[in-house]
């Protein structure tokens, strides 16, 4: 690991919540510069709390880093709150898109433009930008969010974020709801932002299969720790992870598998 070339680094960092619950358990990670990782897992294995370390949600949830470091483009972040975290470059995509029902997507972009005091002819360049992305969101650009269908929500999401004009691009659960082939077109478009821009993306999921299509690394989180990290290519022929995250040669889904954690080599 490498705090001064490196978009983000987690090093061993430690999260309690309440003072009592140890939820992340010396957890390291790193994004490269226009990196595309994947940090997957089962639901409630550290996945949301590990983006809200980075992002400093943390402590709107009553929880607290008591060891080890965050940094962010070469510089220790841990005491910023998020509004200047979101100015330096971070920017999370929370889970369940959480969109402003009761305005257009078009007001939407506008204020999440707010953030960098964005204007003129520079906040018109964002929005097409963005509408250049999701052309779907530009047609229905007056109706009202809440009224949008989930892909779209999710797709508004992005696009806000994007309005900030992120150097780190976080997407909790993006998948999460949404049809096969929503989830398809959503990854390429963020893939096709990655490539044109190098925004470097944290990916965090459920959907081992979407995910590792999509990334060039990925780490496994299991009970607050991270067991496992490689590329996506030889995540994908992991046995362990083709068995309990891919559905396994018979297609099974990990949550349906009896006793699975006592299965696992890297649990034993």
């Amino acid at each position: 690991m490498n705090a001064a070339t490196d978009v983000l680094m987690l090093n061993n960092i430690e999260v309690i919540y309440d003072r009592v619950a140890l939820a992340i358990k010396g957890a390291s990670l790193v994004v490269p510069p226009g990196g595309m990782v994947a940090l997957l897992g089962a639901n409630g294995a550290g996945k949301s709390t590990l983006l809200k370390a980075v992002s400093g949600l943390l402590k709107a949830e009553r929880g607290e880093i008591t060891r080890g470091e965050v940094h962010f483009l070469g510089h220790n972040i841990d005491a910023l709150p998020p509004q200047v975290r979101v100015q330096r470059g971070i920017v999370q995509v929370l889970e369940g898109r959480r969109v402003f029902e009761h305005l257009t997507p078009d007001e939407n972009l506008v204020a999440a433009s707010a953030v960098r005091g964005t204007a003129g002819a520079a906040l018109q360049r964002d929005r097409e930008r963005v509408y250049g992305y999701f052309p779907r969101l530009f047609e229905r650009r007056t109706a009202q969010a809440g009224y949008l269908s989930g892909g779209e929500q999710q797709m508004l999401a992005i696009g806000r974020a994007l309005m900030t004009r992120p150097k780190l691009l976080m997407l909790d659960e993006p998948s999460l709801g949404l049809a096969p082939f929503l989830v398809a077109e959503i990854f390429d478009i963020v893939r096709r932002i990655n490539r044109e821009e190098g925004l470097s993306v944290l990916l965090v999921e459920q959907n081992a299969i979407a995910a590792l299509e999509v990334v060039s690394h990925g780490y496994l989180i299991e009970g607050g720790r991270i067991v496992m990290h490689d590329s996506a290519e030889a995540m994908k022929k992991n046995p362990d992870i083709q068995e309990f995250y891919l559905g396994g040669r018979e297609g099974r889904d990990f949550s349906e598998i009896k006793h699975y954690r006592r299965r696992k080599r890297w649990l034993s």
